[in-house]
């Protein structure tokens, strides 16, 4: 058993680095000699847990999914708040805001990785869609909103988001927030929620 967690401990070690090395340097400028000189270990030490830096890339993938997840699902669970103001919560907790983040967000956006972000953005659906719907359908209980298929129009919020919410875009402001304003529109006629409902809980939160 003791062997198992120190195995646990020495790949979220190389995990912690490989971030750290790869906020500092860039994903490209990072090679796993910089990771293995970094720790002190050897190369078949790294080699046991990760087969190339490929891997480690999508070990951190899968962690910050993880981490996305879970934070979701702590929002999803807390009563208290209200309906909207949960599910404009979760959704918006969905984007990645970390320097590590970004930086492995900026590689899977490149073309040569197009089958990581195809991984990448199925993994975060699979386990956000569930807990999502789970909201849209308490709500449809309460009569706020009118929806037939709350698991299929929760992707297309989720999917929706994640390009409104895109800082890649080279905008100005006024685009942007006209991008934002068109969203929040649509997300309420998909849910058949009253006008003006989710709108209102956004601004709350940004005013936070």
């Amino acid at each position: 058993m003791r062997e198992v967690k120190e195995a646990q401990e020495r790949r979220r070690e190389i995990l912690d680095v490989a971030e750290e090395l790869f906020v500092t340097n860039g994903y490209d400028n990072t090679s796993t000699n910089d990771i293995l000189n970094r720790i002190g270990i050897a190369r078949g030490t790294l080699y046991y847990h990760f087969k190339s830096k490929e891997d480690i890339l999508n070990s951190m993938i899968e962690r910050i999914n993880d981490g996305l997840i879970a934070k979701a699902r702590t929002i999803a669970s807390d009563t208290s708040i209200p309906v909207i103001d949960r599910l404009v919560m979760t959704i918006a907790g969905m984007q990645v805001d970390t320097e590590i983040g970004q930086e492995i967000i900026d590689q899977v956006h490149k073309p040569q990785n197009a089958l990581m972000h195809q991984k990448m953005q199925q993994h975060l659906l699979n386990g956000v869609i569930p807990i999502i719907a789970g909201i849209v359908e308490e709500g449809n209980e309460q009569g706020i909103f009118n929806i037939k298929y709350p698991a299929e129009t929760t992707e297309m919020l989720i999917l929706y988001s994640g390009i409104v919410f895109d800082d890649d875009f080279d905008e100005s402001q006024e685009r942007v927030q006209n991008r934002i304003q068109a969203f929040l529109y649509n997300m309420e006629l998909l849910l058949g929620a009253k006008e003006g409902t989710i709108q209102k809980s956004m601004m709350k939160l940004f005013n936070r």
